[in-house]
């Protein structure tokens, strides 16, 4: 009974050291690798910004290998990408109210499919899968639309997000040879 105790003792003091110590390690080293970043817009009486984590390209083949086609990506590294506009805006036609909202991807070969999700998850992946299965909640998608790629003529090394400014605003998406443009209206 004493030996029972001592290692029922023994186990949740490692557990609590990997949750307090390990994990937070875990996620402060990830982000040597892939940098937060975020990307600002305030103009027009739009003001928006995304957070993310920009891992680096390191001469792999990104989209169909290390980001397979078909598969909903949390769009960047560890934890979601956020998206917090403070004004009702449109994606595409599609109406997003003011708030913060986690954004995923499917990447296809032509395309992409784009979700603002209302929940937004403390990390993007489950551990028991690898990092292959995310902790995005489809039912919880505000707006899905359609996006086509376009291939860059120079590879992006980091993966990037920043808005654009042409004939109308748009959230960029780019890295290796392939980007995205999501139009924004208000």
């Amino acid at each position: 009974m004493k030996y029972l105790k001592w290692t029922l003792i023994v186990l949740a003091v490692l557990i609590l050291l990997v949750v307090f110590v390990g994990m937070p390690y875990a996620q402060k080293q990830t982000k040597v690798h892939s940098p937060e970043t975020t990307s600002v817009y305030a103009k027009k009486g739009i003001d928006l910004a995304v957070k993310y984590s920009s891992p680096h390209k390191k001469g792999r083949v990104i989209f169909g290998e290390l980001v397979p086609y078909d598969v909903v990506w949390r769009t960047g590294a560890n934890e979601p990408t956020t998206f917090t506009t403070k004004t009702n805006i449109k994606i595409i036609d599609k109406d997003l109210p003011a708030g913060t909202y986690s954004l995923w991807t499917r990447p296809k070969k032509d395309s992409w499919d784009i979700m603002f999700n209302s929940e937004v998850p403390d990390w993007g992946v489950t551990i028991m899968s690898g990092g292959k299965k995310t902790t995005r909640n489809p039912e919880t998608d505000v707006v899905q639309i359609e996006v086509p790629v376009e291939t860059l003529q120079e590879s992006v090394e980091s993966f990037t997000i920043r808005f654009d400014e042409y004939e109308e605003l748009y959230l960029i998406l780019s890295w290796d040879k392939t980007k995205v443009s999501i139009p924004i209206n208000k």
